[in-house]
């Protein structure tokens, strides 16, 4: 149910956004406050709408992306769907990890927004239109790229949870979310996706 809603989230963004047009060169600068964000989002908007959705790959490619452990955190389940709504689709692969004491958690989440194209993948990463600097005593919050892909990191060290979401070639989202983990546990969770093997896919 929650694959079908952004789905739908997504599509409907994809339906507005593309009917704005326009001629506007897209904005190559980082937004710098909420005016710049939306008019980047608006350019790259228009830029995407121009591109042709195209057949996501099948969700047992992205499957194998997933390792069978986590550091000291084993593979619990492992799954994947291909979902599709007014002739658009996306397809999607998941695997949760724990320790034997099932107190430490991370989940890792492929998608590939093919199907929808590049303003729907936005809308199922806004964050990719943000820019966030924040830090507390307790943890971050911040937009940045990691090895050239655009990324959303969060940290609680209190609570010990936190997340880490890159996409990869404005089509590939990976989301991975931790609880119970350190920093370096997550940053490690994604040092384990073969990030130039899911580019390969497309």
């Amino acid at each position: 149910m929650k694959t079908q809603f952004m789905l739908t989230l997504a599509l409907g963004s994809t339906l507005v956004l593309s009917s704005c047009g326009g001629d506007k060169a897209e904005e190559k600068e980082e937004p710098k406050n909420a005016i710049e964000a939306l008019q980047h989002f608006a350019d790259q908007a228009e830029e995407n709408a121009k591109k042709e959705p195209v057949d996501p790959v099948d969700f047992r490619s992205l499957k194998e992306l997933l390792p069978e452990s986590m550091g000291s955190l084993a593979r619990s389940d492992a799954s994947g769907e291909k979902t599709g709504a007014m002739g658009f689709t996306i397809s999607k692969a998941e695997a949760k990890y724990q320790d034997s004491d099932n107190n430490a958690r991370i989940s890792v989440e492929i998608i590939d927004t093919g199907g929808i194209a590049g303003v729907g993948a936005m809308a199922m990463a806004a964050w990719t239109m943000a820019s966030i600097d924040k830090e507390t005593d307790d943890g971050y919050e911040r937009t940045s790229k990691i090895d050239g892909h655009k990324s959303y990191e969060k940290y609680n060290r209190t609570s010990q949870r936190g997340e880490i979401n890159v996409m990869v070639s404005q089509r590939f989202i990976v989301n991975i979310n931790g609880s119970n983990v350190t920093e370096d546990q997550l940053k490690d969770a994604l040092s384990k996706i073969d990030i130039d093997q899911l580019e390969g896919l497309e």
